[in-house]
């Protein structure tokens, strides 16, 4: 006679313990860098940064904002502006497509969110890049609120901050996405001969246009640890180059090496930095 062969919960639900109930899904999370396991909780608590490595996870535009600025003190402009499809571009799927799966996975128009802001005290024009943006690239929605940006820090006197998170330009936009290029250097160019303070903040990743552009143009540029920093990407430049490239090149502390960003700096004390940055220049 065959024996019947043992049944567990997984094979019959009937079988399972009363009262068991399922782990919620995304209560924990893995560090991509360290690989460890880690309550959801205590890594949004830790500003996102890995309590087991310092990992700094990427975070969204508005939870960026939400990190740096004093409580309740933000105040957003141009969030009505959305971008067109001026050359109706068509790769895989249309870019009205592409842009209207964005703005609803984010809840955004486009991939930047400007506004006037409290940091510890000192009042500042915020501008906030947001990578779930469709990698956070430059089109002319992006370029202009930047602009618009800068202009209004001239206008008031106020130091500018401009935490940039970005792939680089937007190429659904061609040649309209790189003339943001020029239009935001030559505003931070007039912003400069007003004595104006500009506080570049990088974070992972700061790649192509935006690097080649407003990015690098800081009186003070900080970046997060391990900030991905260059125009193109390390593979790219190793299959150009055919040669290994060094252990950690592009990352912040190596760009702080080669004199391109003025100090690393840990998330949490980001806004200390930026308040006393403000406070060194007098304004």
């Amino acid at each position: 006679m065959t024996q019947a062969p043992n049944r567990t919960w997984a094979d019959s639900p009937e079988l399972a313990p009363k009262g068991k109930k399922a782990v919620p899904e995304g209560l924990w999370i893995r560090c991509p860098d360290c690989a460890a396991i880690l309550f959801r909780k205590s890594v949004e608590n830790n500003l996102w940064v890995c309590p087991e490595c310092h990992h700094h996870f990427r975070v969204s535009g508005l939870r960026r904002i939400r990190q740096l600025v004093d409580p309740e003190s933000f105040e957003p402009f141009n969030e009505r502006m959305t971008p067109v499809d001026p050359l109706n571009f068509v790769d895989l799927k249309p870019y009205t497509q592409r842009l209207a799966d964005a703005q609803k996975g984010t809840g955004q128009n486009d991939g930047v969110q400007t506004g006037a802001a409290f940091i510890k005290g000192r009042k500042v024009i915020l501008a906030c890049m947001d990578f779930e943006f469709l990698g956070g690239s430059m089109g002319s929605v992006v370029g202009e609120k930047i602009t618009q940006a800068i202009l209004l820090a001239a206008d008031r006197d106020l130091p500018l901050v401009i935490v940039s998170c970005s792939g680089g330009a937007r190429m659904m936009e061609s040649g309209f996405s790189l003339m943001q290029m020029a239009k935001t250097t030559a505003a931070l160019a007039r912003f400069d001969d007003q004595g104006g303070l500009f506080i570049s903040v990088l974070t992972d990743p700061t790649t192509g246009g935006v690097t080649a552009s407003f990015a690098m143009l800081g009186d003070v540029i900080l970046a997060e640890r391990k900030a991905l920093i260059g125009f193109a990407g390390p593979r790219v430049i190793q299959q150009t180059i055919r040669q290994e490239l060094p252990e950690g090149f592009q990352r912040a502390e190596f760009v702080l090496e080669c004199g391109f960003v003025d100090r690393v700096v840990e998330r949490s004390e980001l806004r200390s930095e930026i308040s006393r940055i403000i406070d060194y220049a007098g304004k």
